[in-house]
């Protein structure tokens, strides 16, 4: 099913799912499965010690019904068991590894609907977006497989004298996965392919908000082959993940989530320089548009990094940089285009464009946000709804920020896009690069002199142009620079900090020699070389 937007893009009066009025209460589809029967529970290494505390529930966003629940985990048990499981597993040769995960593509094949819907329902996103993610999934692994034979690549330089210098590379043991909940299947993935490849085993913990789908991924894994020993599951909350984040068993942790998490991580793993860290954080994202004759396309392009998954990746635009010039034509095409984005259940039909934020707690937060920007001089283009009482439905909420004199420097993952006007080139580069993020920017318009100036001055570790700030590709480098990562970019570069390089010096004969400084054996002499 085509997205949307993209679809708009090419020609107006084509049919695309999430396009009428702002709030539909449609028809839900027959689910794929029914929810909650039939889904994966966790396998647990001791189930008595699993079940001593309180289940773990899951709700669908748009129900508030439960969804799955589970035992939260011993952390101790599944870490002792991937750190004994991962020397066996790092033997195999890398083609047994990487064989044994095209085997799981191949159940992700074949149960994709079933994953796709319940991704929707735990998540709250559309069924068509649910989809893609399941795609991305599926083309995950032969990604990383061509990522780590490019990025980590067996290496000799042969040298004098029969020398030969190599350089190889070695998992780091047992790496700490914590996943987020707006891509519950395609963002964990992203970490845990490439490290398996590696030879690491690895232990997943997903969010609280979205064990479901992490259960049925790992349970994915092991159906194609992949030792239960070798990938461990961990449900639980907060403080399972900061368990198991400071557990002495881990040589890694590969973390996305919020900045908040993130620098908690960091002050963590502070004085534990051997152990990998890799924090794929959010962003204060902008997109700038300038000088551009095609208002009605790069209005789409703004709607789309805006409110694509009701706001909730860490790439969509959160501020809108505008050329003063352009400004009211552009935001009257923008809320033209959001008036018409369906926001209803996510199997509901016609299929929306945007389904609920994760939760009632999510919801208000945006909602008290949208009140403070108000109450400290932002103007209202198009208010921020919350359509159905009592569930976190919101409506695309826009507000101009230009006459705040201080505007907040915070992620607000949801559908709420600042307008920031401005009147020189340079001042939206200021703009946009005045905050503590740095994850995604877009210049949308201008002339190929302009991109130059664009992308030489933004901080960001994503810099587009006449494109989204979201829908990142797999097969490039994925991170920010500043609140937004630490210089771990994740996706085609996530096979470098799944395994570490070796540098060797060798020779197939012993050949040694000391050169200078040794004393005859005789007297007293010296001698400039004596071989031993």
């Amino acid at each position: 099913m085509p997205r949307p937007l993209v679809c708009l893009a090419i020609a107006s009066h084509i049919p695309c799912p999430g396009l009428g009025p702002v709030y539909h209460a449609g028809r839900r589809k027959q689910c794929a499965v029914p929810v909650p029967h039939r889904l994966p529970q966790p396998a647990f290494a001791d189930k008595t010690r699993a079940t001593m505390s309180e289940p773990l529930i899951s709700f669908e966003p748009a129900t508030g019904e439960e969804l799955w629940r589970g035992p939260v985990s011993d952390v101790d048990a599944e870490v002792e068991i991937a750190r004994r499981a991962w020397p066996e597993w790092a033997s195999k040769p890398v083609t047994f590894r990487t064989e044994t995960l095209r085997r799981f593509v191949d159940r992700v094949k074949a149960e994709g609907e079933a994953l796709a819907d319940l991704i929707a329902h735990e998540t709250g996103k559309p069924l068509w977006e649910a989809r893609t993610e399941v795609e991305s999934v599926a083309n995950k692994v032969d990604i990383s497989v061509k990522a780590y034979a490019e990025r980590t690549p067996n290496r000799r330089i042969e040298g004098a004298m029969g020398l030969r210098n190599a350089v190889r590379h070695k998992p780091h043991g047992t790496l700490a996965v914590l996943g987020p909940y707006n891509f519950p299947a395609h963002l964990p993935n992203g970490h845990i392919v490439p490290a398996l490849i590696a030879g690491n085993s690895v232990v997943f913990k997903p969010s609280e908000k979205t064990p479901a789908v992490g259960a049925k991924l790992v349970q994915l894994f092991h159906s194609a082959g992949v030792p239960q020993e070798v990938l461990r599951l961990v449900i639980g909350g907060p403080d399972t993940g900061k368990a198991l984040a400071g557990h002495e068993g881990i040589d890694g942790l590969l973390f996305t989530g919020s900045a908040r998490t993130g620098l908690a991580l960091n002050r963590q793993f502070a004085g534990q320089p051997g152990k990998m860290l890799a924090l794929e954080m959010g962003g204060n994202n902008p997109i700038v548009v300038w000088d551009t004759a095609d208002i009605r396309t790069a209005a789409i392009l703004v709607v789309q990094s805006a409110f694509l998954s009701a706001g909730q990746r860490c790439s969509n635009a959160r501020r809108l940089i505008v050329k003063d010039g352009l400004a009211d034509a552009l935001i009257d095409e923008v809320c033209n285009i959001a008036n018409r984005l369906i926001v209803d259940h996510p199997h509901a039909d016609p299929a929306p464009y945007m389904g609920p934020v994760i939760d009632n707690e999510a919801a208000d937060g945006l909602t008290e946000s949208f009140l403070i920007l108000m109450s400290n001089g932002g103007q209202v283009i198009r208010h921020m709804t919350r359509p159905v009482a009592n569930r976190p439905f919101l409506t695309p909420g826009i507000i101009d920020v230009t006459a705040m004199r201080e505007r907040p420097d915070i992620e607000l993952f949801g559908p709420l896009l600042q307008v920031v006007r401005v009147g020189t080139f340079e001042a939206a580069i200021a703009e946009a690069n005045n905050t503590a993020f740095g994850l995604s920017a877009s210049l949308i318009g201008g002339t190929p002199q302009l991109y130059d100036q664009f992308w030489a001055n933004a901080r960001a570790g994503v810099i587009n142009w006449n494109r989204p700030t979201n829908g990142a590709s797999s097969a490039a480098p994925f991170g920010g620079i500043g609140l937004s990562g630490n210089h771990r970019p994740s996706a085609f570069y996530a096979a470098d900090y799944c395994a570490y390089p070796v540098a060797s010096s060798e020779s197939d004969a012993m050949r040694a020699a000391i050169g200078v400084g040794l004393r005859d054996p005789e007297g007293s002499q010296l001698v400039t070389k004596k071989y031993l």
